[in-house]
């Protein structure tokens, strides 16, 4: 099955052939469930045993849900012609190269457990002493590794003498001496995997008082399931979203009174609409995880918190009890993935919902997610402001991939800018190597030497810098120049084999290019690449957003169509916030100060809009979708990217303003804008403005007077230039 992996997944495969070569035994592998972890494990291992003969991969899971057979099913999905097995097969014919193999690890140690003899133990333990003896090594990844975090799972590593271990979990303990290699969960967001938001009791009151907590939450859970399924049917998407309602482990009354009331609603295991999945009792489970399956509830208790994939859960009702923090977080991963692995543009399908009383629950659930849990409410757009439209761009439907051959003329264009190159190659190698590239033909590496009493990160660089020498070797570093080649690609988003080919030619002798800036041979080209990876990434990604190299001035063809404010929208907050007073000026009912999720630049301006006199409404866009406001614009290497101003704003003089809000300045003048696309966003809002008649700029904040400032005609970094003019002069 051919998939094509999301560049957050691309990025961990890259970490973990990195991690490989490390010096650390053990890597941790952090990825909130709906990431894909599988798909990422089954590419690099398939990855690696392209280029490590004599390997054997060791898959171990945990519980009784057949997670080993899912994972190797999954494998053979993904990877055509890999080699896996489960413990039957390891048992008939041992251990043999490029083996994966999966296996359950409690049924090597549970008491009681039939699945070994003893005699079979001892085969067991022979075929790991003969795959050792025949030259065989042994990489062990440990699933969910919370829960593997034993003793017992422990001697069953050590018994394949393993180089690496890579333990993964969405909720990894403390493990020293380790490289942790973590997903940003922003990422997994942004590419459509899972859920944006999760929304606790959404529309709860103040002060609740129940006399039933049970009625309560599923009767708000099943109006919830409905309004979902309904939006679903609008737009023709064929997914019955699951209620899942968790019950603490010592419990049968509690389970008797919710099959009552789910009974009193209509739904029931006789229609099929009501599912459990208990040790003891199971009913309408065949099936359950398809997106249109009948049952829209299903009642569990804590086990199913592992290893169960049901993209079209949407909403948890958990009912109170005193699980550990660990096991919370997992089960609300059951709720988080997309049914559909992409995103809606809608908030009603793209967020989840819990609904609990139990106060404790929801402070650890808040603490691990963050700004990704939050209590909600919808809000209405004011009378006054529903006629209002601006035109909005968007991309055109038709798939623009970077140019390659744009991207060679850009980056050549940025070293003459940059360093003064020229066609004088000799030349050339002089000016970069007195800006910090190096030409060593071994290969270096950086540490450092000394002594620290206090370990601080200022202590530290005060070190002496150590520089260690490993002469060239071409299949070993062959290897290395490949992995740097494909990081530098990941980068930028351009594949491998355009980015190798623009290095190549750029800076190989014997290859013809017009725009060449170097001419080395192969094992120079290996050292240049390695050695200077990091320089060869901060350049290309500044060459594809610097303004000024724009050659290719056609914005292809975009839509165009008026838009509106949202008649309606999900708030969320921070109900901890100091503030909680209403922003009048909003163009919503009940927006408050501690809306969520806002940078300080937001919340600085927020506030602004609301004291200002010049000020009579703001509204805050959304970052996505259609039914936001967008402006299109083109990447130097001719990719079409959407911008989404951050605010549309009302002056009292009748002019409307649109406003990106960016990282301030230091006290010493220093940007802290971490966009590079900053000035070609400014270059776009400025043309948008001048069509349409509006008024719009970039505000960042100046610390040194802790002043918001504006740039509205041409843009400056330098907070000293008169670009720039203190906001409340203008707005």
């Amino acid at each position: 099955m051919e998939i094509t992996l999301a560049n957050f997944q691309l990025k961990a495969i890259f970490d973990l052939m990195e991690a490989m070569e490390g010096l650390h035994n053990e890597i941790v592998l952090k990825s909130c469930t709906g990431s894909g972890k599988t798909i990422i494990l089954t590419h690099f291992i398939d990855e690696y045993i392209k280029s490590n003969s004599r390997t054997v991969f060791i898959w171990l899971t945990p519980g009784k849900g057949g997670l080993e057979e899912q994972s190797k099913n999954k494998m053979d999905k993904y990877i055509h012609g890999s080699h896996t097995k489960l413990l039957h097969d390891i048992m008939a014919s041992g251990f043999e190269e490029n083996d994966v193999c999966f296996i359950n690890w409690e049924k090597l140690t549970k008491k009681g457990n039939t699945a070994l003899r003893d005699s079979e133990r001892t085969n067991f333990v022979e075929y790991i002493k003969n795959a050792l003896d025949a030259g065989l090594s042994f990489k062990v990844i440990v699933d969910e590794s919370h829960q593997n975090d034993t003793i017992k799972a422990d001697d069953i590593i050590e018994l394949f003498h393993p180089d690496k271990i890579i333990r993964c979990s969405a909720t990894p303990k403390g493990y020293k001496n380790a490289t942790v290699i973590d997903i940003p969960e922003e990422d997994v967001i942004s590419e459509g995997l899972i859920k944006k938001l999760l929304v606790i009791n959404e529309n709860f009151e103040q002060n609740i008082s129940v006399d039933d907590q049970i009625s309560y939450l599923i009767q708000k859970a099943i109006a919830k399931q409905q309004e979902i399924h309904a939006e679903f049917l609008r737009r023709n998407v064929n997914v019955n979203p699951l209620i899942v309602v968790q019950i603490p482990n010592k419990s049968d009354a509690l389970l008797d009174r919710i099959e009552e009331y789910f009974e009193s609603q209509g739904i029931t295991y006789e229609n099929s609409q009501l599912a459990v999945w208990l040790s003891d009792k199971k009913q309408n489970l065949e099936g359950i995880s398809d997106p249109d399956a009948t049952p829209i509830a299903v009642i569990i208790k804590q086990a199913v918190a592992t290893g169960w994939d049901c993209p079209r859960a949407h909403i948890l009702v958990k009912l109170r009890d005193n699980m550990s923090e660990t096991f919370e977080i997992q089960t609300i991963g059951r709720i988080r993935r997309m049914p559909e692995a992409k995103h809606y543009d809608c908030d009603l399908l793209d967020c989840c919902y819990l609904f609990t009383l139990d106060e404790k629950f929801t402070e650890s659930v808040k603490l691990s997610l963050g700004k990704d849990a939050l209590e909600a409410y919808r809000v209405f757009l004011k009378s006054e402001h529903r006629s209002f439209t601006l035109i909005s761009e968007y991309k055109t439907n038709v798939p623009f991939p970077r140019d390659a051959k744009l991207a060679l003329k850009v980056i050549s264009k940025f070293f003459e800018k940059k360093y003064h190159a020229t066609s004088d190659m000799d030349k050339n190698k002089t000016l970069l190597e007195a800006h910090g590239y190096s030409f060593a033909e071994d290969i270096i590496d950086y540490t450092k030497s000394g002594e620290v009493s206090i370990l601080s990160k200022e202590n530290i660089s005060g070190l002496n810098d150590v520089a260690i020498h490993e002469p060239l070797n071409t299949h070993k570093h062959g290897k290395a120049y490949h992995h740097c080649v494909a990081e530098i690609g990941f980068k930028i988003n351009l594949d491998y084999s355009s980015i190798n080919a623009i290095i190549r030619k750029l800076f190989l002798q014997g290859l013809h290019c017009d725009c060449k800036i170097l001419k080395i041979d192969t094992r120079a080209l290996y050292a240049f690449v390695i050695n200077n990876k990091h320089r060869l990434i901060e350049d290309v990604r500044s060459a594809m957003s610097d303004e000024a190299l724009q050659l290719s001035l056609d914005i292809p063809k975009v839509t165009e169509k008026p838009i509106g404010f949202p008649q309606e929208t999900l708030f969320t907050y921070d109900i901890t916030g100091k503030s909680q007073s209403e922003m009048t000026k909003n163009v919503y009912k009940r927006y408050l100060a501690s809306a969520e999720r806002r940078s300080l630049p937001e919340k600085l301006f927020e506030r602004h809009c609301q004291n200002s006199s010049k000020v009579s409404w703001f509204y805050k866009n959304g970052d996505k979708g259609i039914e936001y406001f967008s402006i299109v614009y083109v990447d130097n290497f001719g990719k079409q990217k959407s911008f989404y101003p951050d605010y549309v704003v009302g002056a009292t003089d009748g002019s409307v303003w649109i406003i990106e809000t960016k990282g301030g300045f230091t006290k010493s003048g220093d940007s802290e804008d971490i966009d590079k696309y900053t000035a070609k966003k400014f270059g776009v809002l400025k043309k948008y403005v001048d069509r349409y008649n509006l008024k719009g700029g970039i505000v960042r904040q100046d610390k040194q007077s802790g002043e918001l400032c504006i740039c509205s005609d041409q843009y400056s970094d330098d907070i000293g230039s008169d670009c720039w003019s203190l906001l409340s002069d203008v707005l």
